[in-house]
């Protein structure tokens, strides 16, 4: 009975719990079970030094170089042709070929030597051996460096004249003829061209007789006819009148006056060439009298004073006598004293009466030579032209004004306008 009892107990206990079971499964949410993160501790880091970037030397600050001042001012013109080209040299007592080896440096197809009557025959019956034989060198070494020789010949000994002072002609110029015959039979076929007399418009030049053109073409004449006797195919060019400024009649005849006198008097049928001596003064070459206005304060009212004006002017004359023959310009040049000292070392001025050179600077005359050169053989009628003068300078330093015009300085260096010519383009 009492088992029965029990049980009865534990159905009714099972059928309470299952209601409850019931009611809390309809009315109750239960949330999800908690997730369980397992937390896995991270290892330590070794702190690392914050990488710095090395700190860099600072570059040292390029100064750039300056710019070399050049010695001399490049040529830019149209190439030059040696053949048309020539220096006057100095040769007495001098190194003959030193002297070709600065002809060759400049590139040029001509040298021109003055050979003064006077030195070279001191007596009627007798020349000067030692004098001969520097000549003798001179036409040897330019015939073996191919560069042609120009000989102008002037000045008469003074037994041959009716005064001693200054230069001047012969009174019988028959004694020309017989010494530019000796000349033109000693250097046959070596001497390319002779100039006979210098610059006769001048009193210095044709002192003891009275300035006169026709007498000129006479002297020139007679030589000639010596130089033709002693050498046929030797070039004659006629001596050159000075460009002056002047025209009283004692001490000078105008150029233009004087060249067309000599033309007149028939010079073109004796020569085969007109000489010319157009210096510049300080007149840059394509500048002309006709400008109004000139950089310089002297030497400049008068064409004579222009190179461009005289050989225009000259080619004019020529034209105008119907001539066809070339015109030579057997001197020109631009004087500078700058690079000359006194003996003290002082800056050197230009002597008196060249007082004009001190509005050349050394740079200048480097231009216009150059210039004057390409102008030159621009024109069809000009022929070779010879600049004056290659080495006065060491030889006579800053006391005369022929240094002035000199390619070497006193010390023998080359100036500028040397240096614009040897590196000059060439044909």
């Amino acid at each position: 009975m009492r088992t029965l009892i029990v049980a009865l107990l534990l159905l009714l206990l099972l059928a309470g719990c299952g209601q409850l079971e019931d009611e809390a499964t309809a009315t109750a949410v239960l949330p999800p079970p908690p997730t369980v993160v397992t937390t896995v501790p991270l290892p330590t880091l070794t702190p690392q030094a914050t990488a710095v970037p090395p700190t860099l030397a600072p570059s040292p600050t390029t100064t750039p170089a300056p710019t070399a001042t050049p010695a001399f001012p490049f040529y830019e013109g149209a190439p030059l042709d040696p053949r048309e080209m020539g220096v006057q040299v100095h040769i007495h007592r001098e190194d003959i070929p030193a002297i070709m080896s600065h002809l060759q440096t400049l590139g040029v197809g001509w040298v021109k030597v003055q050979v003064s009557w006077k030195l070279y025959q001191p007596a009627p019956d007798r020349y000067d051996d030692f004098l001969l034989a520097e000549l003798d060198a001179l036409v040897a070494a330019a015939q073996a460096n191919d560069i042609a020789v120009l000989l102008n010949v002037a000045k008469a000994p003074e037994w041959s004249r009716p005064t001693t002072e200054l230069d001047g002609p012969p009174q019988d110029f028959a004694l020309f003829q017989a010494f530019m015959q000796f000349l033109a039979q000693r250097y046959q076929g070596r001497v390319a061209a002779y100039e006979l007399w210098n610059e006769a418009n001048l009193q210095r030049e044709w002192n003891g007789a009275p300035l006169n053109a026709a007498d000129v073409v006479n002297l020139i004449r007679a030589g000639a006819a010596g130089t033709r006797a002693g050498d046929p195919a030797a070039q004659l060019i006629s001596g050159a009148p000075a460009t002056t400024g002047i025209n009283d009649g004692v001490t000078a005849i105008d150029d233009r006056v004087f060249m067309r006198q000599m033309l007149a008097a028939g010079v073109a049928d004796v020569v085969d060439g007109i000489g010319a001596h157009p210096y510049g003064w300080a007149n840059p070459p394509d500048s002309s009298v006709m400008d109004g206005e000139t950089a310089v304060p002297s030497h400049n009212n008068h064409p004579s004073f222009f190179f461009k004006d005289t050989i225009t002017d000259y080619l004019a004359l020529l034209a105008e006598f119907g001539v066809t023959d070339p015109l030579w310009v057997t001197e020109f040049g631009w004087g500078s004293f700058e690079g000359f000292f006194d003996e003290a070392g002082t800056p050197a001025a230009p002597p008196a009466g060249a007082e004009f050179m001190a509005y050349v600077s050394e740079w200048q005359q480097a231009q216009y030579i150059s210039r004057a050169f390409e102008m030159g053989q621009s024109w069809e009628q000009v022929g070779p032209m010879i600049l004056w003068n290659l080495n006065f300078g060491p030889l006579l330093g800053s006391e005369f004004s022929e240094s002035g015009y000199s390619l070497l300085n006193r010390a023998g260096e080359p100036r500028p306008a040397y240096l614009t010519l040897a590196s000059a383009a060439k044909e």
